[in-house]
């Protein structure tokens, strides 16, 4: 049986269960790219959802420049259009933050975290298909959400009240995809993807592991990040 439908029906449920929770200020927009850039997240899901995985790594929530403008996770543009081989149509979020556009792919930006985890995959997997034969990219959290003045705000800054309810959405449709998927690997990109694994898949059949998170405001990736999150997948044996 096609694992994609699934995946599709996962996504589209996710989408539907976030966009019916309130969150209040500090929180101003809020931003679901599974809504306004469900094209090109389908096409990703065609693409990156065929099959059973050995790995299955995980990020946080959306980036301005990247899942926000492409609704592919870690989504840096030149990644899904040159390397993926993505297009799709990207409409407006409701409301949009003026100084927080969403342009879609003609977006000029650069997500720095998404261009280094594509770019250490697409070094290592100069084909897009071999690399999703067995692996597959997820994020924990697809909002995006953001202050009046356009400042982020990751998921873990939210109120108690507000994440909870968030994260057992969200705790569910990890649940789900690693039902379908069946990898041997959870690898968190990051810490935080790391602990909301482990609360949500702990009575299930997968091995957890972890690599540094490629955002630039962390010193230690930006020390060269791509030998560093190597080293990591090499010495647990998630790659060999």
């Amino acid at each position: 049986m096609s694992l994609l439908k699934p995946l599709i029906d996962a996504a589209l449920s996710l989408s539907a269960e976030v966009k019916a929770l309130q969150f209040a200020e500090p929180t101003a927009y809020i931003y679901n790219p599974l809504e306004y850039a469900w094209e090109i997240h389908k096409h990703y899901l065609e693409l990156a959802g065929q099959g059973q995985k050995k790995v299955v790594f995980l990020g946080m929530n959306p980036g301005p420049f990247g899942m926000a403008q492409t609704g592919v996770p870690f989504g840096e543009i030149s990644a899904v259009k040159d390397w993926m081989g993505l297009r799709g149509d990207v409409s407006k979020p409701q409301p949009e933050h003026p100084k927080r556009p969403v342009d879609g792919l003609s977006c000029t930006k650069s997500e720095v975290s998404g261009r280094r985890l594509w770019g250490l995959f697409a070094e290592r997997y100069p084909m897009a298909k071999d690399f999703f034969e067995d692996h597959f990219v997820a994020n924990y959290c697809p909002l995006v959400f953001m202050e009046a003045g356009g400042r982020n705000r990751t998921p873990d800054k939210l109120p108690a009240d507000e994440r909870a309810k968030l994260e057992a959405i969200c705790d569910r449709h990890l649940q789900k995809v690693v039902e379908i998927l069946k990898p041997e690997w959870l690898v968190g990109v990051g810490g935080f993807a790391r602990k909301r694994a482990e609360v949500a898949l702990g009575k299930m059949d997968v091995a957890m592991g972890t690599i540094l998170h490629p955002s630039p405001a962390s010193p230690a990736a930006n020390r060269g990040w791509a030998e560093a999150a190597t080293k990591q997948l090499l010495e647990q044996k998630i790659w060999v």
